[in-house]
């Protein structure tokens, strides 16, 4: 089974405008509201893989209902912790030029007894999983380290965790070892203080992560593909050029189609070929989190793996 952790959850509300002006009264042409948050998204693609999987984290108020019953609908298990604060919305304006404006909530103040009770459940769970996925921000209250304990739960079991967060959850995530983790350039950036811009400099990113205990790491590179580390091994990903429709999502989408490559326990060429072909199909969807089993198939086949190192 898949684990996945969202302890951040929101409500997307996604609009589209003709443009976005400041100070002005602006029409929205349509209005969709989805369940989201990262790990919302990848337990909706490994539902979708028909993987076995379960969601967990804080919902809470009416917004919190909103998604529960969302789930349900989507047929995505979920055993949440019920907060005493409502769970956050988070809006993504998207204008006729293709840019995307997004407006992230903090979310809920969560307490001390909340996150004593998450982790009681999160103990339960774990017992039921093979692979654990973290993703996203926290809540307000939750403090930067609280991956990291998850993480090391995680390894004490022999669970696989695959951590995709940023900034100081990260960092402190990373010094509990996760299995795999997948910064972007400028996630490394802020991580390190160090601007990354060539292949080179990429790789040698890479393997630092792999002296520092990370079993798989992956560094994106947008619609170049991505660079991968694997028992000191190098790999270059490159995916097919595609007219995007909505990028936002692709990679939890991508991170979904890792942790199912390793529930089957795929070559790592082909867990990179998987994770790359739900990444990528993502972007072909208007709605964010969510891919076609079909098209996943077929890109898996146009993805090329190389061994560069």
């Amino acid at each position: 089974m898949i684990l996945v952790v969202n302890l951040n959850a929101s409500v997307d509300k996604r609009y589209v405008l003709k443009e976005l002006r400041k100070d002005s009264v602006m029409r929205a042409a349509s209005v969709d509201n989805t369940p989201g948050g990262k790990g919302i998204h990848v337990a909706n693609v490994a539902t979708i893989l028909g993987e076995d999987c379960i969601a967990t984290g804080f919902l809470g108020g009416k917004s919190g209902e909103f998604i529960a019953e969302r789930l349900q609908d989507y047929g995505i298990r979920q055993d949440f912790v019920q907060a005493a604060g409502a769970t956050r919305s988070c809006l993504a304006i998207l204008t006729e030029d293709g840019a995307q404006t997004e407006i992230l909530e903090p979310g809920p103040l969560v307490s001390e007894q909340e996150q004593q009770a998450f982790l009681q459940k999160y103990m339960k769970l774990l017992q039921q999983a093979e692979v654990v996925v973290a993703s996203g921000s926290v809540p307000q209250g939750v403090p930067q380290d609280f991956y990291a304990e998850l993480i090391r739960r995680a390894r004490k079991a022999g669970r696989k965790f695959l951590l995709d967060t940023s900034g100081e959850l990260l960092a402190e995530g990373i010094k509990a070892q996760p299995y795999f983790i997948k910064p972007n350039k400028d996630e490394i950036q802020a991580l390190t203080g160090r601007k990354v811009s060539t292949e080179e400099e990429v790789i040698a990113e890479v393997r630092g992560f792999l002296a520092q205990g990370i079993e798989l790491a992956v560094v994106s590179l947008g619609a170049a593909g991505s660079i991968a580390g694997y028992q000191d091994k190098i790999y270059r990903i490159k995916v097919p050029h595609i007219d995007a429709v909505n990028p936002v999502g692709s990679g939890d989408s991508y991170v979904a189609g890792m942790a199912a490559a390793l529930q089957r326990g795929l070559p790592i060429e082909q867990a990179l070929k998987l994770a790359a072909a739900c990444g990528t199909a993502n972007a072909l969807e208007a709605e964010s989190g969510f891919v076609q089993r079909a098209v996943v198939e077929e890109l898996q086949t146009k993805i090329q793996v190389d061994q560069v190192a």
